[in-house]
């Protein structure tokens, strides 16, 4: 296929399209955009136009497109040594363990990959604390998730989950867990009177359902009644943590220290898959050796990566500038007077447009043209758009990002 432009593969943006609707699963639904180049904030199609990113691969690329210090670390690393399992030690990982314990306060850390495997590994030391430790009868332990809820696709987080979407056509599906509203510390009271309740998971912000951030007081709610109940607090920060919503944890708005921390996406910069679970000696060492783990899980890759991805976030105070240009965002698009916009929350650099669908238009058209215009979002839940741009954005890429939003929303007049 002969083309003219100067990406690594030679392909348009046309051809790209084609082949991924030829030869691809058609599990997504992407915008029609090719991207072959990212730097910062901004991303650029095979063809040279540049993008504003409001979305940062949701929320895995908080440090910004490429990262120097991250790109470094690295192709250092991958010209030394990238994979060993864990059948040997590694010079890198306990580094990485080390790194990772001190800066959030928990005895120990199970590295992973993906997110989802975070908050599989997280629902196992659940239970295995319920039967070891509660003493909750074999095969009876429940764990308490919110309706609306997003923990990922596997069989097992899907079983969680209330959107048909994820869930149906799926089945069977796995049991043991219990689904109550979010953001309704009287259902929770209720859910945790059960005996056989090991854990309640839950997202600080719900990201997927459309950024909904519940009322304060919430978090401090589930911490209180989890520790009287005798069932551990789980965050699935996966998305909310690593400074997306102004400070480190989306937790730490409240400052309540979850019993199982879940981290993801950002905890490698978008370079490479790297999650982490991280608990107390009391919970992580119900699991013994054999009984879980991963050939790619805390490899030297991804351990000297994710150090680096910590690294930038402290020094670049990327918390305190979402917290600050987060603030400039929600405060401008609320100004907006469009009847398409119902709504805008967030936190941070986590935020949302509730769409008001007008003549047949709707978020997806929305979408569309910001991306005509020089600015990448997705909708979710069709009625929802979401920005969340990388944490390294300046007050004026955010007021010129405002700008491209504003306009575009004019267009639907």
């Amino acid at each position: 296929m002969a083309s003219t432009t100067e990406t690594p593969t030679g392909l348009s943006s046309t051809e790209a399209m084609a082949l991924e609707a030829r030869f691809g699963a058609h599990n997504y639904h992407p915008l029609p955009v090719v991207l072959t180049r990212g730097e910062g904030v901004f991303l650029w199609d095979p063809e040279g136009r540049r993008y504003f990113d409001f979305l940062s691969a949701y929320s895995a690329v908080n440090q910004g497109h490429c990262h120097p210090k991250i790109v470094a670390t690295m192709v250092d690393q991958a010209g030394r040594l990238a994979l060993t399992s864990r059948a040997f030690y590694n010079d890198a990982l306990g580094l990485f363990e080390k790194h990772i314990t001190e800066l959030f306060g928990y005895d120990k850390v199970l590295p992973m990959n993906a997110g989802a495997e975070g908050v599989e590994t997280a629902l196992k030391l659940a239970r295995r604390w319920g039967y070891r430790v509660k003493g909750i009868p074999d095969n009876e332990a429940k764990v308490v998730v919110c309706e609306g809820n997003f923990h990922g696709r596997t069989i097992t987080v899907i079983s969680a989950s209330s959107d048909p979407d994820s869930y149906a056509g799926f089945g069977p599906h796995t049991p043991g867990f219990v689904k109550i509203p979010y953001d309704d510390l009287a259902a929770l009271e209720a859910a945790l009177d059960d005996p056989a309740v090991c854990a309640f998971l839950v997202e600080p912000i719900q990201g997927e359902a459309g950024v909904m951030v519940p009322r304060d007081g919430y978090l401090k709610g589930v911490r209180e009644l989890c520790t009287r109940s005798r069932v551990l607090f789980v965050a699935d920060e996966v998305q909310t943590g690593l400074a997306r919503t102004g400070r480190m944890l989306a937790c730490d708005h409240e400052d309540v220290r979850p019993d199982v921390l879940i981290l993801g996406k950002a905890l490698s910069g978008g370079m490479y898959p790297v999650s982490a679970v991280l608990a107390d000696d009391d919970i992580m060492l119900t699991i013994n050796p054999g009984e879980h783990g991963s050939t790619f899980g805390g490899n030297p890759l991804a351990a000297r990566v994710a150090v680096a991805a910590l690294e930038v976030l402290r020094e670049e105070s990327l918390a305190d500038n979402a917290e600050r240009m987060g603030a400039i965002f929600r405060s401008e698009l609320q100004a907006i007077d469009h009847p398409m916009i119902d709504l805008v929350r967030g936190k941070g650099l986590l935020n949302a447009v509730v769409v008001r669908p007008k003549d047949g238009k709707t978020a997806w058209d929305v979408c569309v043209k910001l991306k005509d215009s020089g600015l990448l979002a997705k909708p979710t839940h069709d009625h929802i758009i979401r920005f969340a741009p990388p944490l390294v954005i300046t007050e004026a890429q955010v007021r010129e990002g405002i700008e491209i939003i504003k306009q575009s929303f004019a267009t639907f007049s």
